[in-house]
């Protein structure tokens, strides 16, 4: 094919896509369980929060937990449209066969409390493409689902996937790739200057006291504004740990573990587990914060120095 042929079927495919914007993607969707405590208490264990405002006679859900009461789970979703299907279709027929999520936005409009029955339409947003990407070249799908319970609005939720055709290059890059810089934001800005000085800052709310990481804009204990930090001591221990073999990463040497570091102040970062060989870490293990620059010209980042089963006593 020449490339203004090309070009010609890019834009065809492009205008095509373009139609099933404002087109339904799920309509009629109910949640297929309502909202309840056992889901509330696992989500709150696995993020370590403890707000008081998800226990008792008045508990409600973690906003964040919008989708949860969405998803289709492993028995599939309900209720996606023929237009939905079609979209997908006609990215599947262009060659863009794989897909990854890529973020989504949320906006909450009023708690959820356990009993709740939540029932949702989406609709296709917007479909942007074709965008060539490190995985390969796609086009990016955002649909907006609005949450209701008993016909009263709740939230909004907006997800965006990128469908993509996988890359075929199999030669190695003539260049090894660095690594992916820390994406620094007005919420986390204060984090990574602390980074610069070798001190690892832990936000502490002003009205509660307690501490939270990583850092958000507001408490989730009391839902205060207000904040300052404190310094980490540096000590910690291995709360959970992955090793990574699989996929390789550019600028990363696998295998490495990754694990999940309770700090001596009670709240947990993960960070790479360095100084022992990777199948020795162990959960328990004590570790001892330092700042590593892996690469010149990029900033110095928090890791945590682990003892061998030996050196730590058997751990």
């Amino acid at each position: 094919m020449s490339h203004s042929s090309s070009n010609r079927a890019s834009r065809q495919l492009a205008e095509r896509l373009a139609a099933f914007e404002g087109r339904p993607a799920v309509v009629g969707g109910v949640g297929k369980d309502p909202v309840n405590e056992p889901m509330i208490r696992h989500w709150c264990e696995a993020l370590g929060d403890a707000g008081p405002a998800y226990t008792g006679p008045h508990a409600v859900a973690p906003a964040a937990m919008l989708q949860v009461w969405t998803m289709g789970g492993l028995s599939g979703h309900s209720g996606r449209s023929a237009a939905y299907e079609e979209l997908l279709a006609l990215l599947d027929g262009a060659g863009c066969t794989s897909v990854v999520a890529t973020d989504c936005e949320q906006e909450y409009l009023r708690p959820l409390r356990p009993g709740d029955r939540v029932a949702f339409d989406s609709v296709v947003e917007s479909v942007v493409g074709p965008k060539a990407t490190k995985l390969g070249t796609g086009y990016f799908v955002t649909t907006r689902m609005d949450v209701r319970v008993d016909g009263e609005p709740v939230g909004t939720h907006r997800f965006r996937i990128l469908k993509y055709a996988p890359s075929r290059a199999t030669e190695p890059p003539e260049q090894p790739s660095t690594r992916p810089r820390p994406v620094v934001n007005r919420d986390n800005a204060g984090f990574w200057a602390g980074v610069e000085r070798h001190q690892l800052l832990i936000q502490r709310c002003l009205g509660c006291r307690t501490l939270r990481f990583p850092w958000l804009p507001g408490c989730n204990a009391c839902g205060g504004g207000d904040w300052d930090t404190v310094e980490a001591c540096g000590d910690g221990t291995v709360f959970s740990y992955v090793v990574l073999h699989h996929p390789p990463f550019p600028a990363f040497d696998p295998p490495y573990a990754v694990g999940l570091i309770e700090l001596a102040e009670g709240v947990r970062i993960v960070s790479n587990v360095v100084g022992v060989p990777y199948d020795k870490v162990r959960i328990g293990m004590p570790v001892r914060l330092e700042f590593v620059r892996y690469e010149e010209g990029q900033s110095e980042l928090p890791v945590f120095r682990g003892e061998s089963v030996g050196e730590a006593g058997g751990v």
